[in-house]
């Protein structure tokens, strides 16, 4: 991370050679965040056979919280300071508790597949928040039109479970709380971005973590989730799946990857998660696929290029540090 040592490369490597490294490093944790955020989906669809939602979030974000604070301890690298702990803890409320709390929810009703392509949605809830916001980046007509597209993908892609009776209900309640989930991520990294202190990356993670862990734990208490807790060999390995890849291996790669890639190529991850949870539902869970799923998906994904879509700067030959 910015502000470490650099690891100890022997002289004798060529600066190409390092550099090359460095970048399939760098590419390599960018893909290790691809596959293993795009499998959290299936994995919490698993621990919910016998764990209650909110444990499930609540052991995963605590236990990595910890962790992360250990870690870093036993490296002698200061944690941030009691002054910055209310930050923190609203940051880590918003993304955490809220932004995966409610996905976790969800998933007992919507399938992991359904549940990514309708979180893919995040951006959309993020460009909203932003041109709300004092000195935010107002909405444009394309960014309109990208939304408008990618709320459609969204409608065509619940709209038949809705219509379909029964449980329809119970499903509509799980996609708004899949569309809450968006707006917590969106807020909480809105808040981060405009008022929060700068921080240690991995230290405010850790922060974060134990936070919004914390927050799901007292919400498991107050919901009597802790009499209905019970584990399986599935549902024990996705919950420790979730620890340590989820949290762990997953966040580290996207801050190291964060820190070595610009971040318009970090955050295509967004295009590739919901692809890797609708093929890993299908093919392990039997969830529902067809032309409607990859027609809605198309029109997801094709919706956030348009809203995240910037157009090159033109080359201007007298700038403002030679005027």
């Amino acid at each position: 991370m910015k502000g470490e040592q650099p690891p100890f490369v022997p002289s004798h490597v060529p600066p190409d050679d390092r550099e090359h490294r460095a970048g399939r490093r760098a590419y390599g944790a960018w893909v290790a965040v691809c596959v293993i955020w795009g499998t959290t989906y299936l994995a919490i669809r698993v621990a919910l056979e016998s764990i209650p939602p909110a444990l499930i979030g609540g052991i995963r974000y605590t236990i990595a919280g910890f962790v992360l604070i250990a870690w870093l301890k036993a490296r002698g690298q200061r944690l941030p300071g009691r002054s910055s702990w209310p930050g923190l803890a609203i940051i880590g409320t918003l993304l955490i508790a809220i932004g995966n709390g409610f996905v976790i929810w969800a998933e007992q009703w919507v399938p992991s597949g359904i549940s990514a392509v309708v979180v893919a949605s995040a951006p959309f809830w993020m460009s909203g928040l932003d041109a709300m916001a004092p000195g935010g980046e107002r909405l444009t007509t394309r960014t309109i039109a990208g939304l408008c597209v990618g709320f459609a993908g969204i409608i065509l892609l619940v709209w038949p479970d809705l219509a379909a009776g029964g449980g329809g209900r119970q499903f509509l309640v799980a996609v708004i709380a899949l569309e809450l989930a968006c707006l917590g991520w969106s807020a909480g990294s809105t808040y981060s971005k405009r008022y929060a202190a700068p921080q240690h990356a991995i230290g405010a993670s850790a922060m974060q973590m134990l936070f919004g862990g914390l927050v799901m734990l007292a919400v498991a208490t107050i919901a009597g989730e802790w009499t209905r807790l019970a584990f399986t060999p599935r549902s024990a390995g996705a919950e420790l799946y979730l620890i340590v890849f989820g949290s762990l291996i997953g966040y580290s790669s996207y801050l190291y990857a964060l820190d070595q890639l610009p971040v318009s190529t970090v955050s295509l991850y967004a295009y590739v998660n919901p692809v890797i949870a609708v093929v890993l539902g299908t093919l392990l869970l039997d969830e529902p696929f067809g032309w409607r799923v990859v027609g809605a998906s198309a029109m997801v994904l094709v919706g956030i290029a348009i809203v995240r879509w910037r157009p090159s700067p033109r080359r201007q030959f007298v700038t403002s540090e030679s005027s």
